[in-house]
C-alpha cells in the first residue's frame, strides 16, 4: 500500500504486548486544546499523512516515531487493514509487538492559532500522553472507528501457534 495523492490517508502502527498471559495496546491522546477535556473515544494509534507515493508501513514507522519518540525496531509487522473514519480520512494500520518504560513521550508540536479568533499562535505535541490499556478497557478509550483494529489484532493472534511472530 502506498499512499495517494489527493485523498486524506493516515497509517500507523498498533503496539501490543502481553502481561500476565492479557493482551495489552498502546494508545496515544491527542494533545492540543481541542482534547485537553476529552478521554474515551478520544484516543488513537499513534498515526499520520503520508507523503503522495510514500510506502504505507514507512509512513506508520515514521510517524510512530514522530508522535511517540519510540522506535518501533526492525521486528514483524502484522497488516491490520484500513479503517475509514467519521470525516472521510482512511486509517492504514500495522501491529508489531514491542515495549515501553512509561517514560513521558516526546511528540512534534503543531501550531494554531489559539484562542480561536485571537490572532494569536500557539504549539502544541501532537500528542500529550500514551498508555498501555487492557484490549477491554482500550475498547472505551480507542476513536470508535479504529475498535476493528482491536478485533484484528486479537484474531490474527488467536491464529498463531504459541510463542511465534506474526
Amino acid at each position: 500500500m502506498s499512499v495517494q495523492s489527493g485523498v486524506k490517508v493516515s497509517c500507523g502502527l498498533l503496539m501490543y504486548r502481553w502481561r500476565g498471559g492479557a493482551l495489552e495496546v498502546f494508545l496515544a491522546h491527542p494533545g492540543g486544546p481541542y482534547f485537553r477535556n476529552k478521554d474515551d473515544g478520544a484516543w488513537t494509534i499513534p498515526k499520520g499523512e503520508g507523503n503522495a507515493g510514500e510506502d504505507g508501513l514507512a509512513c506508520a514507522k515514521r510517524e510512530f516515531f514522530e508522535e511517540t519518540g519510540l522506535s518501533p525496531g526492525p521486528g514483524a509487522f502484522l497488516a491490520l487493514g484500513e479503517v475509514r473514519q467519521r470525516g472521510g480520512k482512511r486509517v492504514h494500520a500495522w501491529a508489531f509487538e514491542g515495549e515501553w518504560d512509561g517514560t513521558p513521550v516526546k511528540a512534534n508540536e503543531f501550531e494554531i492559532e489559539w484562542p480561536p479568533r485571537s490572532g494569536k499562535r500557539a504549539a502544541f505535541p501532537e500528542v500529550d500522553r500514551a498508555e498501555f490499556f487492557s484490549l477491554e478497557h482500550a475498547r472505551s478509550k480507542l476513536n470508535p472507528a479504529q475498535l476493528p483494529f482491536l478485533d484484528r489484532l486479537a484474531e490474527a493472534l488467536a491464529r498463531q501457534p504459541s510463542g511465534s511472530a506474526p
